[in-house]
């Protein structure tokens, strides 16, 4: 299987299945000398592991991750960190009624077409649980962003139709089980939800993600643009349909004299008026913060009946049964997070090739 490996400086393979005996990453190109512990990766698991609340699937997974190599006395010494996160609470014969039945929404068929075999205990591969090993990989990049002084932070922004106020405190995030910066708003999807399951259904939502503090020159003019890759970043998530940078699809009501984000001096640097371009030009960062918006759909696996078929080409009915979240969002904005940081981790390291000046800087004084 090809395209388990991101990045190009800071290159990451995950590997892994929802229901094998572990799931992992390694990350190649991490500069040693970088301070590191399990302790630094173990809060970012802990916001995306199951069972916190009953808006989250019951499979209880501690998912402690263990750092096997590249790592000597709590530093990185510039080789493979590899990361391993073991899977100990697998209902595999919640699945045994899915192996010769496609369910709605899921990859089953697809992965089916392609390789003419598919695990389907949980999806296997294309299960959500891969998203594990990123985000064990996004919490190194993300600790080498904090030395550079760059925050990464993402939130809830809507559950089915109730959205966030703007302007709260983006600590409440942390503190309710939605990821909500908004008390009143997390409150109501938990009233939502009830609904939702009562009808044995789900719910989508969006995911809002805030870059502050990345320098101005990261990005390619051409394929690799800035918005480009953290837009393949995004959609690599699954259930993840649609991204919007800055104003996203509302620049399509927009006149070229309202979305323009003026420039002026501030303090002997360049500073914008407004951020309607999300802090990027021509696929280039230009200093502003960075503003994206991840739109997921609701969570496929549901419990009321649906039609579908199976591998003999029969029409078929399917309840589905086993442990699912009635909403993927609140889940999944830490590998929001995580993912982001992956590309601004690539792309730093991947400018400092980009002027003589940065490379004089490096070398002159050796």
């Amino acid at each position: 299987m090809a395209g388990s490996i991101f990045g190009d400086m800071f290159r990451v393979s995950t590997w892994g299945e929802s229901h094998g005996p572990a799931l992992g990453c390694v990350i190649d190109g991490c500069p040693a000398g970088l301070e590191l512990s399990e302790e630094d990766i173990q809060p970012y698991m802990d916001r995306r592991k199951p069972g916190k609340s009953k808006l989250e699937t019951a499979r209880a997974e501690a998912d402690k991750v263990e750092i096997l190599s590249g790592v000597f006395e709590g530093k990185t010494t510039g080789t493979p960190i590899s990361m391993i996160i073991r899977n100990a609470s697998q209902h595999s014969s919640d699945y045994d009624e899915l192996k010769d039945v496609y369910r709605p929404g899921h990859a089953d068929m697809t992965f089916d077409a392609k390789y003419g075999f598919r695990d389907y205990r949980g999806g296997g591969r294309s299960s959500g649980r891969e998203t594990a090993a990123r985000v064990a990989a996004g919490a190194v990049a993300m600790k080498i962003l904090k030395e550079m002084g760059i925050d990464v932070s993402a939130y809830t922004a809507s559950i089915g139709n109730i959205k966030i106020e703007k302007n709260n405190d983006m600590l409440e995030r942390l503190s309710n089980p939605v990821a909500m910066p908004d008390k009143i708003a997390a409150s109501e999807v938990f009233k939502f939800m009830d609904e939702c399951r009562a009808k044995l259904d789900s719910a989508g939502g969006t995911a809002e993600c805030l870059i502050k503090g990345v320098p101005a020159g990261l990005g390619e003019p051409v394929f690799d643009k800035l918005d480009a890759l953290l837009g393949h970043a995004m959609m690599s998530i699954g259930a993840v349909k649609a991204v919007e940078i800055g104003d996203g699809i509302n620049v399509t009501s927009s006149y070229g004299s309202e979305n323009n984000d003026e420039m002026h001096m501030e303090n002997g640097h360049i500073a914008f008026g407004s951020n309607h371009a999300g802090g990027m030009l021509g696929g280039i960062s230009n200093g502003n913060d960075i503003f994206m918006r991840v739109h997921f759909k609701p969570t496929p696996s549901i419990f009321s009946e649906q039609k579908t078929v199976n591998k003999k080409g029969e029409d078929v009915n399917l309840a589905i049964k086993g442990r699912h979240d009635p909403v993927i969002v609140p889940r999944a904005v830490v590998v929001v997070e995580c993912m982001a940081a992956l590309v601004i981790t690539d792309l730093l390291l991947k400018n400092m090739s980009s002027r003589m000046d940065h490379i004089h800087k490096i070398y002159d004084n050796l």
